[in-house]
């Protein structure tokens, strides 16, 4: 396990690189804290990492979503939605954030980069220790999983580096409640009123034997699997097709990659990835899901956007749009 020096040690390297750069359905382990009235609060307290190589006790995962108009082949088919991961999550170039970064540049494209850029979410795992979810049963299992936007994330991220902060807010004996409220702004949820307990406390009893019975889960099996070569090749092309406004093709792509409820094609031999509404990956297409809410635009690490170019795109059309934008990067 990492000592709070090791966390904020990394924590401030990351923030330091950034500033110097330009560039399954009914799965009851993972708490649905978006399904909270408003007014409403959570009490949690987080746990270790099982994966001890682990630095933080959360693992990031970057996903970019790819809406395509309907399936191809269906009649009345409404938009869906295919969750791709993006390798910038193992350090690697992403194929479609590099085509991505250059819609930054110009203000007419703005909103189209802001579509496609990469959504962050965080997964950590612990205790519901107040749960107003009438709704919700804490499982055989105690320990939950938590899927965390960027809102929630900053307020956790930000405690951590307070210098008055003694011990990591998951230690078994001094640890820390983390307090999730939910509010409104703007018509959309704010949990901007979250924030860490002031006082000290321990595991409980229970909770503390929750942990030697069933161990704490490695938060990196709950990632995606890092796509090869040839998916790579697919989830290019099907980025070019949904910005060319095209049908999700299921003959085409389906053994790679599809929307959750979408069947896999005939005679496909690879499992495909599908990413249902909590982010939980899965190799093929899971049954009914309770959708989370998407996080809005994370523009931590998103290319600061540029004055409005002299000849803005003149009709709006996607295939004009990436003709443009492809044309202007052969300059």
């Amino acid at each position: 396990m990492a000592s709070l020096a090791e966390i904020r040690a990394r924590l401030q390297a990351a923030d330091s690189n950034k500033g110097g750069q330009s560039t399954g359905g009914g799965d009851k382990s993972i708490y649905p804290h978006w399904n909270m009235e408003e007014g409403k609060e959570a009490v949690l307290r987080f746990l270790p990492d099982g994966n001890t190589k682990n630095t933080f006790f959360w693992a990031e995962r970057a996903m970019i979503r790819l809406p395509f108009n309907g399936v191809k082949g269906e009649m009345d088919s409404k938009q869906v939605m295919v969750q791709v991961p993006c390798v910038e999550m193992w350090g690697d170039a992403c194929p479609i954030l590099a085509e991505v970064r250059t819609w930054f540049k110009d203000k007419s494209l703005e909103d189209m980069g802001r579509k496609y850029w990469k959504k962050r979410s965080y997964i950590f795992q612990g205790f519901v220790r107040e749960n107003p979810l009438s709704e919700d049963k804490t499982p055989e299992n105690p320990i939950r999983r938590f899927i965390i936007g960027p809102q929630i994330f900053t307020t956790i991220k930000g405690a951590l580096m307070d210098p008055e902060l003694e011990e990591l807010p998951t230690d078994y004996l001094r640890g820390l409640d983390f307090r999730v409220s939910k509010g409104a702004k703007g018509g959309f949820a704010d949990y901007n009123g979250s924030k860490w307990a002031r006082k000290e406390s321990a595991l409980t009893e229970a909770e503390q034997a929750a942990v030697d019975t069933h161990g704490l889960f490695d938060l990196s099996t709950f990632l995606p699997k890092k796509p090869n070569d040839v998916e790579l090749k697919v989830i290019k092309e099907m980025f070019e097709a949904s910005v060319d406004g095209q049908p999700y093709d299921t003959e085409r792509w389906g053994q790679y990659f599809r929307p959750a409820g979408v069947q896999a094609p005939a005679g496909g031999s690879t499992p495909a990835m599908t990413v249902d509404g909590h982010g939980d990956v899965h190799e093929t297409a899971p049954a009914k899901v309770v959708a989370a809410p998407v996080s809005d635009f994370d523009d931590e690490d998103a290319p600061a956007p540029t004055a409005p170019v002299a000849k803005p795109a003149a009709t709006g059309k996607a295939e004009d749009i990436l003709a443009m934008i492809r044309a202007r990067q052969q300059k």
